[in-house]
This record gives C-alpha cells, structure tokens and sequence, in this order.
C-alpha cells in the first residue's frame, strides 16, 4: 500500500513538471511546402525564421519557444486544414504560421477561427485572407499593395497607356485589377489585357498581342523562378526591350531567382516591391550579412524577411502580454504595433491586422557586371487598397 502511495505521489509529480513545462513552453506550429515545386520558398522562409532564433534566442519573456514544422507539400488545403487541426488538438501548439500559399492560409483560416489560435501570415498575398479569421496578422504584402502605387507613379510619369498581362490565378487577378484601377484613376488608359496559365512554357502569343497593341508601356505579373526569363525571352524576340517599351512590373518579375536566368536586355524594367536584399539601411545590411552566413552565400529575398518579420512580431507580442498567446490577447498587443524591419519601418493596421510598409519603385540595372534592382521612388505607409476601400 505505501508502495503505491509512493508511485501515486511520483506520478503526481510528474505531472505536475510536465504542467509547469507546459506552461512555460508557447509552441509554434509553421506550415510551409518543405517538398515539391514550391520547397525553395520554404527555405527561404524558415532561413528567416532561423535567423530570427539565433539572433534572439530561444527564450522570450520566461518562455521557452518551440518550433514544430509540417510539410503542406504544394497548393493543398485540404492537407494544410488537417496539419492545422493535428497542431492544435494533438501538438497542442498555441501560435498557427508560415503560409507561403494562399489556398493553404485560407484553409488554416477556418481552424484558428475555430481554435481561436493566432495565425501568422508570413507571406501569402490575396488581399481577403485576412478577413476569414479574427485572429490572423499579416506581416509580408498584399499584391494590391505592391501594383497600386506602381500604377499611380507609371501615370505621373507620363505614360499614357498601358496593357496588361497576367498568371491566371487569385494573386494574378488580384494584381491585374488594382494596376488597372490605379492607373485608370490617374487619367490612364488600358488598351488590352491577357490572362496567362500559370504553368506556361511559351508566352510568344501573349507578347505578341501586347505588341499588336501598340501600348506605350506594358504591366506584367507572373510567379518568380523560371517564367519571368522566359518572358523577358519572348519581349526581346518581338523587339520589345524595356528601351523600346516601358515595362512595369511587380518584384517576382526581377526576384533574385529571377534574375539568374536575366541578362542585359532585361536593364530598365522597372518593378515595385516592399523588400530586396540591395535595400540600403544598416539593419538590412546586417540582416543580408547574417543571413548569408547561415545560408551558404544565399541572399535573403522577401519569404526570408517575412519569416524574420513574423517571428519578431510573435516575440514582441509575447513580451507585451507577459506570455499570454490565447488568440484575442495576441491579437489585441499585434493591432498597431510598429518596428523596424529589414525592410524599413512597418506597423501593423490595427483595423485590418494586416501590414502597413513603403513600397519601393525599382530600376533594373547592371552594378559592377551584376544584375540590381536600383531603389529610386517610394510610397511610404501603404496600406492595403482592397480592404481601405471596404472600411470607406
């Protein structure tokens, strides 16, 4: 008998460390692609994350920071919803993050609703994510963001028209119809547009109708990686080279994967974006500098920023609660909170949890033998259009 008294008091104590463990523990779940076609925006993404860890520690305001990590695989969200549930109920975690995809941060939407669970977004851009839960933070860009001030500054310069050509999928749209409003409320005209299959090899007819067009200037959104050189490949067979015809882009268009696959005739597109590693500020530069060291030479591009942003933002708001992570109080210390990034000087809108940044307008030019995005222009604190207009 006072064997099992013994055994009972142990047991009891047992759980008693676990609790306390527990308690002292905040868990984050990230849901990224870590395999498939989309696995190297995950590592770049995590790169952030990793960075962020071992710039900081592990350990913020008494709480020890766990980090568990689920391969969503590609555009799935069916599998990101049911990794979301597992975290929660079997993981036990109390912070949702990551999201390179929108469908896949849509899906786990439901679930932190649900859960009241913080989410996270560290780069999926429709500008409606933000909407299908109350608890989520968006800390990357929506692509209305990025196109809206590109097309207002492209009608200051001058440039009368323009046609338009897109990845047919929600960010394509997405972007197509902020350029297209922006640069029609500048006294614009848009001569034509096409939408483009999102896994395209050729893109000679597309190019060829913009041409046939005569349209002064071009816009142009389409995923980084392979397509934007052979896009550019298509422009330069028809003589449209940036000289001849103004193009205008979104940044995927000269991300550094890009631009590996770029050569002198792509010099003088001209994009918007919120991030790139050629940004000048000491806080970058010392972001770029360690970033490469912990990643073989790579340059961090805006999924490493997003992954870096997200987790200073999660740290941030732990301190602010003294560790209180349950969905209303995180998101009540995120609404309004301002730092400054790699990026520049970002806040968070406390009316849409989503971010508010500078929008930089870049030139394509060649630096010491190398391909630069250039900053010139900015538009400071942008919010993004979609969900301005929806509050007016």
């Amino acid at each position: 008998m006072r064997g099992s008294h013994i055994l009972s008091a142990g047991a009891a104590l047992l759980l008693a460390t676990a609790t306390a463990q527990a308690a002292d523990t905040i868990k984050i779940g990230l849901i990224m692609p870590y395999s498939g076609i989309f696995a190297d925006t995950s590592t770049q993404m995590d790169g952030g994350v990793k960075l962020y860890l071992q710039q900081h520690g592990d350990t913020v305001a008494g709480k020890k920071i766990e980090i568990i990590r689920r391969d969503a695989g590609g555009v799935a969200p069916d599998v990101a919803k049911r990794l979301a549930q597992e975290l929660v109920v079997r993981d036990k975690v109390d912070i949702l993050a990551g999201f390179v995809l929108t469908p896949n941060a849509m899906a786990a939407s439901d679930v932190s609703a649900q859960a009241s669970k913080p989410l996270v977004i560290m780069n999926a851009a429709t500008s409606i994510i933000t909407t299908k839960s109350p608890y989520s933070v968006r800390v990357s860009m929506t692509l209305p963001q990025v196109v809206t001030p590109l097309g207002e500054w492209a009608a200051k310069q001058g440039i009368k028209n323009v046609f338009t050509m897109v990845s047919d999928y929600g960010p394509g749209i997405d972007a197509e119809q902020a350029f297209q409003k922006a640069f029609k409320a500048a006294n614009g005209e848009v001569l034509g547009s096409v939408r483009m299959p999102v896994n395209n090899p050729d893109f000679s007819p597309y190019v060829q109708k913009a041409k046939d067009s005569n349209a002064q200037s071009v816009f142009v959104f389409i995923p980084a990686g392979t397509q934007p050189a052979a896009i550019m490949k298509a422009f330069v067979d028809r003589g449209m080279t940036p000289d001849k015809v103004k193009i205008l882009a979104s940044g995927e268009l000269t991300d550094d994967s890009a631009l590996k696959n770029l050569d002198n005739s792509a010099v003088g597109v001209i994009t918007a974006y919120h991030y790139d590693h050629s940004h000048k500020s000491a806080l970058n530069e010392t972001f770029v500098k360690d970033y490469r060291a912990a990643n073989k030479g790579e340059n961090p591009n805006l999924l490493a920023v997003g992954g870096y942003d997200g987790m200073h933002l999660i740290y941030e708001v732990i301190k602010k609660t003294g560790g209180k992570v349950d969905g209303a109080s995180f998101i009540a210390a995120a609404k309004g909170m301002s730092w400054e990034s790699p990026r520049g000087t970002i806040a968070i809108d406390p009316e849409t949890r989503d971010i508010i940044q500078t929008m930089y307008i870049r030139r394509l030019e060649s630096v010491n033998g190398k391909l630069q995005n250039v900053e010139f222009d900015k538009a400071e604190r942008v919010k993004d259009p979609v969900k301005a207009a929806m509050s007016k």
